[in-house]
């Protein structure tokens, strides 16, 4: 009896001694994270070793210090909130003065490597180089970013072996579908169960210009035989309806009926829309397409040091979680690969998940197109 007395003393001292460890921890968090774990309902806890994470060698972050600037070369998109985005980095690192750019996908491609070229250096980071990181790559324009503490902790198919590059979110291309026009039992679990099921005949499927985010990597995992056999069948037995429209709008146009499903989608687009009460779902049959990304630090950068400080905050817990609170971007990081962080997780987690290799999509895009093309053109699909 007397162990039971004192069972409920010691079970609250140390639930309080939890609860105060959390408190303390919570506060020495940035303020905007606190605010970004706040809003998305994310115990505190789970950047518990942030610190191990962000301990730079001292002399780079001495070196980052005298620097005091550091330039991003990113997206139109990202820029429109790139304050929200990077307040925890500008708290955690008030001597760096961050200057964000937002450029068209052309001008990070082709621009920002002919003035590296000519010796005129317009970034310490480069991100979203897609395809065009393998130019880069050959180029010799890219540090090694093996040696910062976060590198090993993206997804080893989000990142280059030689250290180059990394994708520093998760986009995966998937299809969308009405809830109320499909039943869970009709949608595919491979990509060849779309031709087995008479339901997405008669233009009940439909189909975005975008080959390079689905089918490439299908083309990866299955072959060329395999999926060019596919793709004709996909036009010419199920004659899909052949759209127009952005892939943000299609989902929409999903949920309003005028046709069951549309691939691809992506999920944070199909989950906005959802989230407001419309009758839309997210399905991925296997392989999981997800594209390329491709991030990484210009070589010989004015302001290198404090490059690499930022990279390895976009690559940490706290930075992804940034990107996800600001932009619904899904983590690469290897810890953050759960629900919380994931639109429609079911579909996701546990299946294989394919990205293609910058070396193979620059060999393979040019061929997949041409064939897609003359599919597209010769409408062999319902338009």
């Amino acid at each position: 009896m007397i162990g039971m007395k004192k069972f409920p003393v010691v079970f609250f001292a140390a639930a309080f001694w939890i609860f105060s460890f959390a408190t303390v921890f919570s506060a020495s968090l940035p303020p905007s994270t606190q605010g970004m774990l706040k809003k998305h309902k994310l115990d505190p806890s789970i950047l518990h070793d942030i610190d191990k994470e962000l301990a730079v060698p001292p002399d780079l972050l001495e070196k980052a210090k005298k620097e005091g600037r550091v330039r991003v070369q990113g997206t139109p998109g990202e820029a429109r909130d790139e304050k929200i985005f990077f307040a925890p980095f500008r708290e955690r690192y008030p001597f760096i003065s961050l200057e964000y750019s937002g450029t068209s996908q052309q001008d990070r491609a082709v621009k920002t490597l002919t003035a590296y070229r000519s010796g005129r250096i317009l970034g310490e980071v480069v991100e979203s180089l897609s395809g065009a990181v393998l130019t880069y790559v050959e180029a010799g324009a890219l540090e090694d970013m093996r040696a910062l503490p976060n590198w090993d902790k993206i997804l080893p198919t989000a990142r280059d072996a030689d250290g180059l590059w990394a994708n520093l979110q998760q986009n995966y291309w998937c299809m969308s579908y009405n809830t109320k026009l499909v039943k869970k039992e009709d949608l595919p679990k491979g990509w060849e169960d779309l031709l087995k099921n008479p339901k997405w005949k008669g233009g009940n499927l439909a189909l975005a210009n975008r080959p390079s985010q689905w089918a490439l990597q299908i083309w990866r995992v299955k072959g060329e035989k395999w999926t060019k056999d596919f793709l004709r069948q996909v036009f010419t037995e199920i004659r899909p309806q052949l759209r127009k429209e952005g892939t943000n709008t299609l989902p929409q146009l999903v949920a309003a009926g005028e046709f069951h499903a549309v691939i691809p989608s992506m999920a944070p687009h199909v989950s906005r829309i959802a989230s407001e009460g419309a009758p839309v779902g997210y399905h991925c049959p296997e392989p999981v397409p997800a594209t390329l990304g491709g991030s990484g630090i210009i070589k010989g950068a004015p302001y290198l040091n404090a490059g690499r400080v930022l990279m390895n905050w976009l690559m940490s817990k706290e930075g992804q979680i940034a990107r996800y609170a600001t932009y619904d971007s899904t983590p690469s990081h290897k810890d953050l690969q759960r629900k919380e962080f994931l639109p429609f997780p079911e579909e996701v987690l546990g299946k294989q998940v394919v990205t293609p290799e910058p070396a193979f999509q620059e060999k393979t895009l040019p061929d997949l197109n041409e064939f897609w093309n003359k599919l597209w053109l010769g409408g062999a699909g319902a338009r």
